[in-house]
C-alpha cells in the first residue's frame, strides 16, 4: 500500500508543478527551489517532474523559465536541453552569460509565493 500512496502523492506533486510552471510569465524565471519551497517539497521533486515531461507537455509548458538556485541554467541538464533553454530564455529578452547565469536576475525573478503547508500523501 505504501507504494500506491507514494504514486498518488507524486501525481499530486506533478500536477502542481505543472500548474505553477504554467503561471510563470514570459520574460520571467523562477528556480526549482522557489517552486519547491512554495509546495513544501524538495527541489529534486520539481526537477524530476520537469525532466520527465511528455513531448506534448514540453511543447506546451514554459519549462525553460525554471532554473537552478543561482539563477543559472542547471549544469546537470543535458547539453541539448540547456542549449534549447538558453535560446528560449534569450528569445524572451533575458540575458545570460557564457556560463548560463541570468543577468539582472532580480528584475526578472518570478516569485511563486510563500511556503504552503501541504501534505501530499493520500491523507492530505
Amino acid at each position: 500500500m505504501a507504494s500506491r500512496g507514494k504514486s498518488i502523492a507524486f501525481a499530486r506533486i506533478r500536477a502542481e508543478v505543472i500548474r505553477l510552471v504554467g503561471l510563470i510569465p514570459a520574460g520571467k524565471f523562477t528556480t526549482y527551489g522557489s517552486i519547491a519551497i512554495h509546495m513544501n517539497v524538495i527541489p529534486r521533486h520539481v526537477a524530476t517532474v520537469l525532466g520527465h515531461l511528455t513531448p506534448e507537455e514540453s511543447a506546451a509548458l514554459p519549462w525553460h523559465r525554471v532554473v537552478a538556485a543561482s539563477a543559472r541554467i542547471s549544469p546537470n541538464m543535458p547539453e541539448a536541453s540547456a542549449r534549447k533553454q538558453r535560446r528560449l530564455l534569450k528569445a524572451e529578452g533575458l540575458r545570460l552569460d557564457k556560463e548560463g547565469y541570468i543577468q539582472d536576475a532580480d528584475e526578472h525573478f518570478h516569485n511563486v509565493g510563500v511556503r504552503r503547508n501541504i501534505r501530499w500523501s493520500e491523507e492530505g
